[in-house]
C-alpha cells in the first residue's frame, strides 16, 4: 500500500519521472505521451472531461440573460406602442387643426356670388369686401383700344430714313428707320423694342398693298398713342407718321355705365373700383340686374371638413383607449393620462356654449353629437342660420371665444413643438435609447460571463484529463504488480 501511495504522488508531480525498471520506464514514457494527449484534447472544450461544455455554457448564459433581456424587450415593445399611439393621436389632432384655420379665416365667411340677370352684358367677380344687394346696371359704351392704319405700300418698298417716335402717355420709344427699311421692318422693330410703351404693330396685306396696323395693347383713352417723325426724317417717314397720328374711326374710348343711376367710366371693360368688392366684366352694351349674395359654400365646406376630422379623431381615440374582454387586448393608450386629458378638454369646449352669441351652441347650428361621440350636421338648420345671420355663424367659430379659436389654442398645447405630446414622444425616444444601451451592455456582460465559464470549464478539462491519466497509470501499475505477484507464487 505504501508503494501505491508513492507512485500516485510521483505521477501527480511528474509522471515521466518514475523509472524504476525497464517496465516502469516504458510506463513513464507512456505517461509522458498521455500528457501530450491532454494538451491536444484541451483545444476543444469538453473533450477532456467528456462533458458537452458548449451546451452547458449556452444554457448557463441563457439562464442568466433571459430575465433582463425579456424585461428590456417588454419595456421596448410597450414604449414603441405608446409612441405609435401618441403619433396617431397627434396626427388626428393636427387634422382637426387644419380645418380650424378655415373656420377662423375671414375669407371663409366673406365669400360672395355676383350674377347678371342678362348674361349677354357680361359677368362679375367678387372680393371679401363685397356687400350683398341688388343693383341696376346700364352699359352705354364699351371700352375700346386705339387703332390706326397707314397707307398701302408695295411689298418690300422702302419708306424712308429717319426716326419714328411712338408715345403712350409719358412713355415713348424711338425707332431708327434705315433708308431701305420697309413697313415690315418698322413693324418688327416696334414689336421687339424693349421700351415699347404699349402698342402692337401688324402688317395687313390687302388688295391695294401692304399696310401697317398700329393698335394699343390696352383699352381706354389714357392708353391711346401718338406717332411723330423726328427732325431730319425723310418725307416718306414723316408722311407715315402723320397718317398714323391722324384720328380715324377706331379711336380709344372708355367704358361708360351706370349703377343704380350713378354714372361711371372705366378704361377697361373689367370694371373694378366702381362698386366695392365687385369687378364687372363687360362684354356688351345694354341693361341688367346684378345680384350680390353671400356664397355659403365655403362656410358649409369648412364646417363639414371640421366634423369629418373630428369624427376621425373620435375613432382614433376609441381605438387607442379600447379594451376587448374576449381577446383581452387593450388599446396602446388605454388609461393614458395624455389621451384622457385631450378627450376631457375637447369635450368640455364643444359641450359649452359661446357666451354672447345669438346662436350659442353647435346644436343650435345643426351640429349634433351622436351616441358614439361623433358629430353630424343638419344641413337645413345650418343653411337657415347662414342665410338669416351669417355674422353670428362666423362669431360662433371665429370670435375670441368661438369654438374654432378656443379649440385651436387648446390643441396647440398638445401638438406644438413644445406641447405635451411632443414632450412625451421625446421622453419615450430617450427611454428607448437607454434601453438599447442597456441591451448592448447586457450582451457585453454575457459575453464576459461566457468567457469566464469557458475558462473554468477549460481548467476542469485539464484537471479531468490529468486525473484520467493518473487513473490509467495506476490501473496499469496495479495490473503489473498483480501479474508479478502471481508469477512469483507459481515458482517451485
Amino acid at each position: 500500500m505504501t508503494s501505491i501511495s508513492g507512485i500516485g504522488t510521483t505521477n501527480t508531480g511528474t509522471t515521466a519521472g518514475t523509472t524504476t525498471t525497464g517496465t516502469s520506464g516504458s510506463t513513464g514514457s507512456s505517461g509522458s505521451g498521455g500528457s501530450l494527449g491532454t494538451s491536444a484534447l484541451l483545444s476543444s472544450a469538453g473533450i477532456g472531461s467528456g462533458l458537452n461544455v458548449n451546451a452547458i455554457i449556452t444554457a448557463l448564459v441563457n439562464a442568466q440573460q433571459a430575465g433582463p433581456a425579456q424585461q428590456i424587450s417588454n419595456q421596448t415593445t410597450q414604449l414603441q406602442a405608446q409612441e405609435a399611439g401618441l403619433t396617431a393621436l397627434s396626427g388626428s389632432l393636427s387634422s382637426i387643426q387644419s380645418t380650424l384655420s378655415a373656420l377662423t379665416s375671414n375669407i371663409t365667411y366673406n365669400t360672395y356670388n355676383a350674377t347678371f340677370s342678362n348674361t349677354a352684358i357680361g359677368s362679375a367677380t367678387t372680393l371679401p369686401n363685397a356687400q350683398p344687394g341688388t343693383y341696376s346696371v346700364v352699359v352705354s359704351h364699351l371700352a375700346t383700344a386705339q387703332s390706326r392704319t397707314s397707307g398701302a405700300y408695295a411689298t418690300g418698298s422702302a419708306v424712308g430714313a429717319g426716326t419714328l417716335t411712338v408715345s403712350v402717355g409719358s412713355n415713348s420709344m424711338n425707332i431708327t428707320v434705315g433708308a431701305t427699311d420697309s413697313i415690315s421692318t418698322i413693324a418688327s422693330a416696334i414689336n421687339q423694342s424693349s421700351s415699347n410703351p404699349g402698342v402692337q404693330a401688324t402688317i395687313v396685306n390687302g388688295s391695294n398693298g401692304a399696310q401697317l396696323l398700329l393698335t394699343s395693347t390696352k383699352t381706354g383713352v389714357a392708353n391711346g398713342f401718338t406717332v411723330t417723325a423726328g427732325s431730319g426724317s425723310s418725307s416718306g417717314l414723316s408722311s407715315l407718321a402723320t397718317t398714323l397720328n391722324t384720328a380715324g374711326s377706331n379711336e380709344a374710348s372708355d367704358a361708360s355705365l351706370s349703377i343704380n343711376g350713378i354714372a361711371a367710366t372705366s378704361a377697361s371693360n373689367a370694371v373694378s373700383g366702381v362698386l366695392d368688392g365687385v369687378t364687372l366684366n363687360l362684354t356688351a352694351t345694354g341693361s341688367t340686374t346684378m345680384t350680390v349674395s353671400q356664397d355659403t359654400t365655403a362656410v358649409t365646406g369648412a364646417i363639414n371638413d371640421f366634423v369629418s376630422a373630428y369624427n376621425s379623431y373620435v375613432s382614433t381615440a376609441a381605438t387607442l383607449n379600447s379594451y376587448d374582454p374576449t381577446s383581452k387586448q387593450a388599446g396602446v393608450l388605454l388609461g393614458d393620462s395624455t389621451l384622457m386629458s385631450v378627450q376631457s378638454q375637447i369635450n368640455s369646449i364643444l359641450s359649452n356654449g359661446v357666451a354672447g352669441n345669438s346662436i350659442g351652441s353647435l346644436a343650435a347650428l345643426g351640429i349634433a353629437r351622436n351616441a358614439d361621440g361623433t358629430l353630424s350636421v343638419n344641413s337645413n338648420t345650418l343653411n337657415t342660420a347662414l342665410q338669416s345671420n351669417p355674422s353670428a355663424v362666423q362669431n360662433l367659430f371665429a370670435g375670441s371665444n368661438g369654438y374654432a379659436t378656443v379649440l385651436n389654442s387648446t390643441l396647440d398645447g398638445f401638438t406644438s413643438g413644445n406641447g405635451v405630446i411632443t414632450s412625451r414622444t421625446n421622453s419615450i425616444q430617450q427611454q428607448l435609447t437607454n434601453l438599447s444601451q442597456e441591451s448592448a451592455a447586457l450582451t457585453a456582460r454575457m459575453n464576459t460571463y461566457a468567457a469566464q465559464l469557458r475558462q473554468q470549464y477549460t481548467a476542469l478539462d485539464t484537471l479531468m484529463s490529468s486525473l484520467n491519466n493518473t487513473s490509467t497509470y495506476l490501473t496499469t501499475q496495479l495490473s503489473a504488480l498483480t501479474g508479478s505477484t502471481s508469477s512469483s507464487s507459481s515458482k517451485p
